[in-house]
């Protein structure tokens, strides 16, 4: 009897632990299941912040904006509130909407801001110094979205970020080889950059040392009590102001005082039976990837073989012929009402663009169907994270600093990092060169302009349910790499994991050449591929995906954090 009532209470302990089931965080490449709630970002404790939000009740809106803001405290290089991005929603009812909070060019810019006086740019000034930050909106874009479709009260999604940041977090590894490089900042404009992220301003932390940012903890508790106006009124619109003041920066406190996030509907497509829902222009990254899988839906992936030579061989086509498009038409539709959105998304377009591509060779990149245009160089320091709430809703957010910590200036006083997005403008008008510049007009700078993005935050659906929510940062290769998972799901049956750490190729059409990851591809592989008339360089390594899947079966949420991002980690309970 004694034996039967020791196992009785046994098995009770046992049920009671999976009634309270706790926190599950993913082991290296294996997807983490949850019943409820998944948090995926290139932060643990970002992720984990937004779980605690779930567990709360919040919604996958809530726990977004919780963990946007936890990552602008553990995450500088991209993780902000002086940058700004894109977020797209799928609630489990089927509303599908999307927010744009991109950067602005200031009210001052004008199409030649950055050249001297022989039409060169001048000292970098599009990607460096002041003159390179654009107007932030992740503060606007984060509020508006608590507004339209929050659930919790919006100090208590701050608030973690506050103590996050006044109590601060340990540094690991990676972030410890990243400020080193701060002490090589010695001009006075960087001075709050070095007190920042610098003990004592001039020794570089050792991992495990703990950094805390006092300014920032300040910066965010006014956000946390007064919202969107402890932003971009009040005391920090003045610091960020009286800042570019002094250094010779363009942003106001009207240009901070004007800036409005935007909500929009996002680009839709289909594929073999899903909905596709990615972001709409300025992001360029929906109607490139509605495009592509619009071309490849006319090819049976699966059996030509993930990652073949032919396989390769036909995404490189489709990324050649979306590429070129993007160049040629997209931009602001603010400034570019006329963009061909619907046309360069449907399926009589990708038909006739699939009827141009050889099985067997490789198209050219004609460098002079737009004047010898291609693309300038984008930054790779993005971050993106995947939420999905116990609900189904789902949020697949990508925001950026545009390069690695932006523009490494730190507004005195107010402890937050400002972005250097003027560079994704077209920085010469009028000059297209095959160096790298593009001058076409649809992304010319203009006052309160919003630049064109790679960004591709995308959430796939099946009968009005999500199914995946990805994204990854990257800069021009984003695309590609959200394109590569949602394939390897949706075409080769991989779960979560095996889809985000599979290798991955990227083609822009300009330069004329293939980047695979150096421990990708096999040596066999690359010679056929070569031999169709490919020219290939290898990368180290290419995006950070961070990957959401929900099995329409069973309901459970599988999450992966790309095991490139050392920190990263999917959380879910």
């Amino acid at each position: 009897m004694r034996k039967i009532s020791c196992l009785l209470v046994l098995a009770g302990l046992m049920w009671s632990s999976w009634m309270v089931m706790p926190a599950r965080a993913q082991a290296g490449r294996i997807p983490v299941p949850a019943r409820q709630g998944m948090v995926v970002s290139t932060h643990y404790l970002a992720s984990e912040v937004g779980v605690d939000v779930l567990r709360r009740g919040g919604n996958a809106v809530d726990a977004a904006v919780a963990t946007a803001f936890a990552l602008a405290v553990v995450h500088p290089a991209a993780g902000n509130i002086g940058g700004g991005g894109f977020l797209v929603y799928h609630g489990a009812d089927g509303t599908v909407t999307a927010f744009n909070f991109r950067e602005k060019a200031p009210l001052a810019a004008t199409e030649t801001m950055f050249l001297d006086e022989h039409g060169e740019i001048r000292d970098n000034a599009n990607h460096e110094g002041p003159l390179s930050v654009g107007v932030p909106g992740t503060v606007a874009g984060l509020w508006l979205a608590h507004r339209r479709l929050g659930t919790l009260p919006w100090a208590d999604l701050v608030e973690p970020a506050v103590r996050l940041a006044r109590e601060g977090f340990p540094v690991s590894w990676d972030l410890a080889d990243d400020l080193r490089a701060f002490r090589t900042l010695t001009d006075p404009l960087y001075a709050a950059t070095r007190n920042a992220f610098l003990k004592n301003g001039t020794e570089p932390y050792e991992p495990g040392e703990i950094l805390r940012q006092p300014d920032l903890a300040r910066t965010l508790a006014r956000i946390r009590d007064h919202g969107h106006d402890g932003f971009y009124r009040g005391e920090t619109a003045r610091l960020l102001a009286d800042f570019m003041r002094r250094h010779g920066g363009l942003i106001t406190e009207e240009d901070l005082a004007r800036y409005e996030a935007k909500e929009q509907p996002p680009v839709h497509g289909t594929y073999r039976g899903y909905d596709v829902y990615a972001m709409s222009p300025p992001s360029s990254g929906g109607v490139a990837l509605v495009e592509m899988l619009n071309i490849l839906e006319g090819f049976d992936l699966k059996a030509i073989g993930h990652n073949s030579a032919l396989y390769l061989h036909l995404l490189t086509e489709a990324m050649r012929r979306a590429y070129a498009d993007r160049a040629l038409y997209l931009g602001d539709p603010d400034f570019n009402p006329d963009m061909p959105v619907d046309r360069l998304t449907s399926k009589d377009y990708a038909r006739a663009l699939r009827q141009t591509i050889d099985l067997f060779r490789a198209s050219e990149s004609d460098s002079a169907r737009f004047n010898a245009a291609y693309l300038i160089p984008e930054s790779e320091e993005t971050t993106h994270f995947s939420v999905v709430d116990a609900a189904g809703n789902a949020v697949s957010l990508t925001y950026t600093l545009e390069h690695s910590y932006g523009a490494r200036i730190v507004v005195e006083g107010a402890g937050f990092l400002l972005n250097n997005e003027m560079g994704d403008f077209n920085p010469i008008p009028g000059r297209t060169t095959t160096t790298g510049l593009i001058g076409t007009p649809p992304n010319r700078v203009a006052p309160e302009k919003r630049m064109l993005s790679s960004m591709t935050p995308t959430i796939v659906a099946k009968d009005g349910r999500p199914v995946l929510v990805i994204g990854s940062p990257g800069g021009r290769t984003i695309i590609n790499t959200v394109l590569q998972v949602v394939l390897n799901v949706l075409d080769h049956g991989m779960n979560i994991g095996e889809a985000v750490e599979a290798p991955r190729i990227h083609h822009q059409w300009l330069p004329d050449e293939t980047s695979f990851e150096r421990w990708g591809l096999s040596p066999d592989t690359r010679r056929l591929y070569e031999m169709m008339g490919h020219r290939v360089r290898v990368r180290y390594y290419q995006g950070r995906a961070h990957g959401i899947y929900v099995d329409p079966a069973t309901g459970i949420r599988y999450g992966a954090a790309d095991t490139r991002a050392p920190s990263g980690r999917a959380v879910g309970y």
